[in-house]
């Protein structure tokens, strides 16, 4: 099998570590050779963070580079276009449609981009957009957004829904599983 490359690009703090983590368990316990890197920006700072999965019968390294990526999860919309280009021709964007406004539009320098799921997919991107942050309230939690974007993202794997619950009961704490397998579910069926 050749290696596949999955982008979780996000803003710090929104959880994009979690989610990580859950995708690389599953991968695990599914057989394969893992390897998960974490790039952090300015990540306290409402900055960009990174994470790379890469997973298949023998990995080598933790880094995708441009053009390599099959699957980038984002957990904000500008994070998907600024991200687009690491996305394979014929690669899938799976990403919450909430806008955390950078620096430079807080500070009234730049204007938040318009049009940004017409403007990826006009550029031949296959995008999947959804209202995560609507679901994770839904859920139980605003925090929860990550588990939304799981279980959109469940759709691009072919994995036992099973082994999903499996790696989260796994990685998320007792209190908040059943909060998370709702969250999960609504992303999954959204």
């Amino acid at each position: 099998m050749e290696t596949k490359n999955v982008m979780i690009v996000g803003v710090g703090g929104q959880g994009s570590l979690l989610a990580s983590k859950l995708l690389g368990k599953l991968l695990l316990d599914a057989g394969y050779d893992v390897k998960v890197s974490e790039v952090h920006g300015m990540s306290q700072r409402g900055g960009s963070v990174v994470t790379y999965v890469r997973y298949g019968e023998k990995v080598y390294s933790p880094v995708i580079d441009k053009g390599e990526a099959d699957v980038i999860v984002s957990f904000e919309l500008l994070e998907a276009a600024r991200w687009m280009e690491y996305l394979k021709p014929g690669g899938q964007i799976v990403t919450n449609i909430q806008q955390i406004d950078p620096m430079p539009v807080i500070t009234g320098a730049m204007s938040y981009p318009e049009d940004l799921v017409k403007k990826m997919t006009d550029a031949g991107v296959k995008v999947d957009a959804l209202d995560c942050l609507k679901l994770a309230e839904e859920a139980g939690s605003a925090k929860a957004v990550n588990i939304v974007l799981m279980g959109r993202l469940s759709h691009y794997f072919d994995m036992p829904r099973d082994s999903w619950m499996q790696a989260m009961e796994a990685m998320v704490p007792a209190k908040f599983l059943e909060m998370n397998k709702k969250a999960f579910e609504l992303g999954e069926n959204a």
